[in-house]
């Protein structure tokens, strides 16, 4: 079988901090993304969680990038926090076709999801009655993930709803959720031909010694490390890989991300 690709980048491409620690002191602001397309290969996108880009940014966004770079995106929270997947065609629908202004630089598409009580969802199947339907409402052609953020819904039914789909579970390293590892003893968490990996961190814990993202707070060699043989395995089964690093997750997402291809070069 082929291997699969690997693509690295940090949610977003500025923060505070990043100005002199990562993007040279002096550059200007509209001149980031440029810069940065010289460094990774891939962005996610945040600033669409919050609203839907006009078709004017986003033609901006493809081009300030060379061939090849590849942006990955966040479904509104219009869509997934206020709506919560309920009576929102019209605004998938303006948020795709925004995104469709990336043409082949159009990546996945996240659906990020928050974390849901049982006074909204009682079990899981009460949930995959809510996003089924929404799943199967989107135009094809496009490559879906789908963040959860409650580990006891972290089953084969889930996997399986999603792998019947071809939508990717987005595999998340985050305080409270279960070490890679434990993915691969419940099920098999890679449902599509693509694995989405998002290096997220305790925002409060980290957020307690710095908001300012100029430097890594916390030594994530170890962690890192695992996520390195999940995407071994991942990219020899032929898998491409989107990877993403927070600043939450050790203090500076692009410190991070150099760490990561360091030890993946090391394997």
């Amino acid at each position: 079988m082929e291997k699969g690709l690997i693509r690295l980048g940090t949610s977003a491409f500025t923060a505070a901090g990043w100005p002199g620690s990562f993007y040279p002191a002096g550059l200007k602001p509209a001149e980031y993304l440029a810069y940065y397309a010289t460094q990774f290969d891939t962005v996610e996108v945040d600033s669409t969680f919050y609203r839907a880009p006009s078709e004017s940014t986003v033609r901006g966004w493809y081009a300030k990038t060379p061939p090849g770079f590849m942006f990955t995106a966040k479904f509104p929270q219009a869509i997934t926090h206020e709506k919560m997947l309920t009576d929102c065609d019209t605004e998938v629908r303006g948020f795709l076709t925004a995104m469709d202004g990336l043409g082949e630089k159009l990546g996945p598409l996240l659906i990020q999801l928050p974390w849901f009580p049982k006074t909204l969802f009682l079990e899981l199947e009460d949930f995959l009655a809510r996003l089924v339907p929404f799943l199967d409402r989107l135009p094809k052609g496009y490559r879906i993930a789908v963040e959860i953020r409650n580990k006891t819904w972290l089953v084969p039914k889930l996997a399986d709803a999603l792998r019947e789909r071809g939508i990717a579970l987005a595999l998340i390293d985050q305080s409270w959720m279960p070490r890679p590892a434990e993915w691969f003893e419940r099920f098999d968490p890679i449902t599509a031909d693509f694995a989405y990996i998002r290096w997220l961190g305790d925002r409060k814990g980290i957020e307690r010694l710095t908001k300012t993202w100029d430097k890594t707070i916390f030594d994530c060699r170890e962690p890192l490390q695992e996520w390195v043989k999940v995407c071994d395995q991942a990219v020899r089964r032929g898998v491409s890989v989107y990877a993403y690093a927070n600043n939450h997750y050790a203090g500076h997402g692009p410190a991070t991300v150099r760490l990561f291809q360091d030890l993946w070069c090391e394997q």
